[in-house]
């Protein structure tokens, strides 16, 4: 018997998945605020017939991308399969709901990979999809819902902590050195590594520095190494506007915000004529208040925010346990004394000591790539953490909020 050769193109569901999530992949750096989804349609015996991943925001989703495929490739969807990372959205954003066009479509089935945080969905697009007929599961666990939610980790984290997801990338030594004394840290690590710090900086909404490192090595904190479809927004956290209107971080592509805690109308007008935007966030101490600060960013729609700072404000940042996640490269070389990862102050003891767990450890180049997250005995309130789906607290016991 001749095989019949649409079998041998059939894949499984979780195949399927599989499939929707390596699509997702490609909206990095393209579908911001947007979720980075992807959606893959088969018939019901597994054979694809469309697919797709979110486009810019005001763009088409994840699955209208799949249903204008499989109606490019000359395929009816009608009692379809579709495959999807994330929940189809119910309400009208810059585009229409996504579940009415599944309904339009009469697809047969819908597996999600996770349920949509969004207030303005969280679970109507399942109903919608229901009440029209349409079969809907959500995996809601196990390995692909995992990648599903590691993928979305800065969405999940606006829509139910009302801030971004905080990645602080450090380069250091092998005795955990980030710069000389003298301020000189280019370049700890090698080339392979710098190339893989611009990917995670394209991963995020924006990247953030302070105004002393701005002040010592004048970076332009812009994607460069890797292919990106937009810059990250920049941010300075500058108490008293002293970044210079010469800086290349406020250089174009991409657009610069300044964070400052008291007005100087000389400096903020020559700021301003370089295009930057400046927002007033003072703290109690006469600082920049942190957590204002990333709570006005969630309203930006900033999903990640991409932390490259000096140790001065690393260490504040880490002090208020406003750092979800440690991207660490560390190179194999001793240089003795230096500037430390973060200015956190001698302890009386390790009870004291900020515990953290291993995410992952990958070599790149000749150095390796460190990936933490504070350990779950840290978190305050609902133990039931984030990175389960729900929200959490980050805040350690003995914090107290501070300036930066």
């Amino acid at each position: 018997m001749t095989p019949d050769p649409h079998a041998l193109n059939c894949i499984d569901s979780h195949a399927a998945m599989q499939l929707a999530l390596d699509l997702a992949q490609q909206a990095i750096g393209l579908s911001e605020p947007n979720p980075r989804v992807g959606c893959v349609i088969t018939t019901a015996e597994g054979r694809v017939i469309g697919q797709g991943h979110t486009q810019q925001a005001g763009s088409a989703h994840a699955e209208v991308m799949a249903l204008r495929d499989a109606q490019a490739r000359g395929e009816s969807v009608v009692g379809a399969v579709v495959h999807v990372t994330l929940e189809p959205c119910a309400h009208f954003g810059r585009t229409p709901p996504c579940c009415d066009a599944l309904v339009a479509a009469q697809v047969g089935d819908v597996i999600c990979a996770l349920q949509d945080p969004n207030p303005l969905t969280a679970g109507q697009g399942a109903q919608r999809l229901q009440a029209a007929g349409i079969a809907v599961s959500l995996l809601e666990a196990g390995p692909l819902a995992t990648q599903a939610h590691e993928l979305n980790i800065g969405f999940f984290s606006r829509m139910q902590r009302q801030r971004p997801w905080v990645r602080m990338k450090v380069a250091i030594s092998l005795d955990g050195r980030t710069a000389l004394n003298n301020g000189v840290s280019q370049w700890i690590t090698g080339e392979a590594a710098r190339a893989d710090g611009h990917a995670w900086r394209k991963r995020a909404g924006a990247c953030l520095t302070g105004v002393g490192t701005v002040l010592e090595d004048n970076p332009r904190l812009d994607v460069r190494w890797v292919p990106t479809a937009h810059q990250p927004l920049r941010v300075v956290v500058d108490s008293r506007l002293e970044t210079p209107p010469t800086s290349r971080i406020l250089d174009a592509p991409g657009h610069a915000l300044i964070y400052a805690a008291h007005d100087d109308p000389q400096r903020r007008t020559a700021l301003q004529a370089r295009g930057a935007d400046i927002t007033m966030v003072p703290s109690s101490s006469g600082k920049v208040d942190l957590h204002a600060m990333l709570a006005d960013l969630a309203q930006r729609g900033i999903n990640e925010l991409h932390v490259e700072a000096g140790h001065k404000l690393n260490g504040s940042f880490v002090r208020e346990a406003l750092v979800d996640e440690f991207l660490i490269y560390m190179a194999p070389m001793l240089m003795g004394s230096g500037r430390e990862l973060a200015a956190l102050g001698p302890l009386e003891s390790l009870s004291d000591a900020r515990r953290l767990r291993w995410h992952s450890v990958t070599q790149i180049g000749d150095d390796l790539r460190l990936l933490l997250r504070p350990a779950a005995s840290l978190l305050q309130g609902e133990a039931a953490s984030l990175l389960q789906g729900t929200t959490a607290s980050l805040l350690l016991p003995d914090s107290k909020p501070q300036g930066a």
